[in-house]
């Protein structure tokens, strides 16, 4: 049944080796493709442009100056943050992997374009409200 097996005794037979490190396996993809962030700052900054060109004032340089490195450095920064070390293996889903598998979400998996309206219907909004506000004060003036 049972056997007592002495330090020594087990020291002759065994290897005794270090326990292997558990490396942590970091990923920073933020899953989505490149294509959908880069559309949503796309927008962003649309929509400063034409907030810029619709309402030129020498008194908005600063601001839309201020308001454009905010949006850079907000999506900059975690596209910096995503190439640090270590590595990862993990790699960006592509379009033809999210057409093709969709993304899970907390309500559930969504298809891609379920997931693309979901990213991007927010920026879209705000450019149409920069659009629709430059034609009201171009109407009122």
């Amino acid at each position: 049944m049972s056997k007592l097996l002495t330090r020594e005794l087990i020291a002759e037979q065994a290897a005794i080796v270090e326990a292997p490190r558990k490396r942590h396996e970091v990923d920073r993809t933020f899953e989505l493709p490149k294509g959908l962030y880069a559309a949503t700052v796309a927008l962003y900054l649309g929509f400063l442009a034409i907030m810029a060109t619709g309402m030129s004032s020498p008194g908005l340089i600063i601001p839309m100056a201020i308001f454009t490195v905010f949006i850079v450095a907000g999506f900059g920064i975690p596209a910096i943050w995503t190439r640090l070390a270590p590595q990862s293996a993990s790699k960006q889903m592509s379009f033809a992997q999210l057409r093709r598998d969709g993304i899970s979400t907390l309500t559930g998996r969504l298809p891609a374009k379920d997931a693309a309206v979901q990213m991007l219907i927010l920026p879209v909004i705000i450019f149409c409200w920069g659009i629709a506000t430059i034609t009201i004060a171009a109407l009122v003036r």
